[in-house]
């Protein structure tokens, strides 16, 4: 699909309100579409959505699975409205925040409740017809629910410091578990049921109130994720240790003066003959598919990896003597568009971008990203001035989920004096509400889409930060609640996208179910 000119808003699921520490696949969910719909928005984008740990202080970027999704996102209430809990099992919820998500304490709590569920949907004399039709369709997912499974009988050890017959993944070692690990590998099997179940009403109820919803795909994988474990042939990895040799990240840049160093293992684009890596192109075909029957459109995060690399040896402790790689180009994309058709993607071309990045994005027809904070710290020719937009085929933000809230940006000590002076002669401000103008250069901008988080609409400071790149702690925490969202907040939004041509056209959309919901 054609990104059409609109806006959107930019909300990870665990921002949302909900009443048991994390936003939630639930009501909270559906309330926010609805809040799109009334604002007139097209657009909703979420960061990644797999599984997480405190092993990566619950970075949605460092997942054990490229398409598993989030128990913490599982909409609890659901589970008691179907007999799976009693009302007992949420009486003994903690007193949970509103604000900022305690990801220890909510993964207590879930795991809790999901057990019990489990327990319930398991005694039944044969799982639902449903339950089944998912397992067999989901080719991923026997795979998952296995690595799951022997974490758990591993002491949640990293798969590379498995038994050895594990670690390499021996037949009868794998049948051996999957006999004595059925009931957990079942378990874990649910839990990916119940979320793509809940994923897939709210899709279906985002579509009907004309809500376009956009997904991220880190370009990179954790090691220790289930993609490496099944498939260690796509990454350059130590063949008696199974460990990385080489790791991703990017160079010295404005949010890190020794760069940042990811961690995760590098692909292995080219099989030992010389040729294209077979097995990766397949696994990155369903990576793709996976992510477009969740999402109508995909943000692919670092989209210059498949340009070129930054390749750090592993034994390196920052990111700074690393070097530049190829990757594999366009003939990746145009194999995948064989097998998938258009891709709808929004490629993330911040950072360091050469001619060779951009060609790249052009000749794929992939619309690239502009941050509005990025604009002001040179003169004139600042290519995230909005008057230096060469194309219409651009996604302006007023930042992003690395970035500090506009109004924490601008009151921050990274930012100069010299800096605000020319963002307030640019905008023609008083710099009286900071967030307000960003947003309004953002809408106006000849951008064909505006994507604004939630934060800056709320005109929230730095405390409501999502991420800080290159730390590992309090991040990923922030959360609203509709107490914090004024009255007129919709209509004023609504009135911005009307003014610099934004609306949708025709009616807005609303489902005969949220017409139901409106007459009661």
């Amino acid at each position: 699909m054609e990104l059409v000119r609109g806006s959107g808003i930019l909300l990870h699921i665990s921002s949302l309100p909900g009443p048991y520490g994390i936003g939630d696949l639930g009501r909270g969910a559906f309330d926010f579409v609805d809040f799109l719909a009334e604002s007139r928005q097209r657009y909703w984008q979420f960061l990644p959505l797999g599984p997480t740990s405190a092993i990566s202080a619950y970075s949605p970027y460092m997942s054990f699975s490229a398409l598993a999704g989030n128990s913490m996102f599982i909409d609890l209430s659901s589970l008691f409205e179907e007999g799976l809990v009693s009302r007992e099992e949420f009486s003994v919820a903690p007193d949970f925040s509103d604000y900022k998500v305690d990801f220890d304490q909510v993964v207590m709590f879930h795991e809790k409740v999901m057990e019990k569920a489990f327990q319930e949907f398991s005694s039944a004399c044969s799982p639902p017809a449903s339950f089944v039709k998912f397992c067999e369709q989901e080719q991923w997912l026997a795979d998952y629910a296995l690595f799951m499974a022997l974490r758990e009988e591993e002491n949640l050890l990293p798969w590379h410091q498995w038994h050895a017959e594990l670690l390499t993944r021996e037949p009868a070692a794998l049948d051996d578990a999957r006999e004595r690990l059925a009931y957990r590998i079942e378990y874990h099997c649910f839990i990916q049921y119940c979320f793509f179940t809940q994923w897939r009403k709210l899709r279906e109820y985002a579509n009907s109130r004309g809500i376009y919803l956009v997904g991220d795909i880190p370009v990179y994988v954790a090691h220790d994720s289930v993609d490496v474990w099944a498939n260690p042939e796509c990454f350059r990895l130590d063949p008696d240790s199974l460990s990385p040799t080489v790791v991703a990240g990017v160079p010295p840049d404005y949010f890190s003066d020794t760069g940042q160093r990811w961690g995760n293992p590098l692909y292995r684009w080219q099989s030992d003959d010389g040729t294209d890596n077979r097995r990766l192109y397949d696994w990155w075909n369903c990576r793709f598919k996976a992510m477009f029957s969740m999402a109508d459109i995909c943000r692919i995060d670092h989209f210059r990896g498949f340009e070129s690399y930054w390749e750090i040896d592993a034994a390196e402790e920052t990111a700074i003597n690393g070097q530049w790689k190829k990757g594999p180009g366009k003939v990746f994309f145009d194999e995948i568009e064989k097998q998938l058709g258009d891709l709808p993607i929004i490629a993330e071309d911040l950072g360091i971008i050469t001619p060779e990045v951009a060609d790249l994005r052009r000749n794929l027809g992939f619309p690239g990203m502009k941050i509005l904070q990025f604009a002001f710290d040179s003169d004139e020719t600042n290519p995230y001035l909005p008057h230096n937009f060469r194309s219409d085929n651009t996604v302006v933000y007023t930042g992003t989920h690395d970035n500090d809230t506009t109004l924490g940006w601008y009151m921050s000590d990274r930012v100069s004096e010299q800096t605000r002076k020319k963002l307030l002669r640019y905008s023609r401000s008083p710099g009286k509400n900071i967030s307000r103008e960003l947003i309004t250069l953002a809408l106006s901008s000849v951008a064909r889409v505006a994507i604004l988080p939630m934060q800056d609409l709320l005109g929230f400071g730095t405390d409501c930060r999502m991420n800080t790149p290159g730390t590992s702690e309090g991040n990923w925490q922030w959360r609203f609640t509709w107490e914090q969202v004024p009255d007129d907040l919709a209509a004023r939004i609504q009135q911005l996208l009307e003014t610099y041509d934004r609306l949708p056209a025709g009616a807005n959309h609303e489902s005969p179910a949220a017409q139901a919901m409106n007459n009661l």
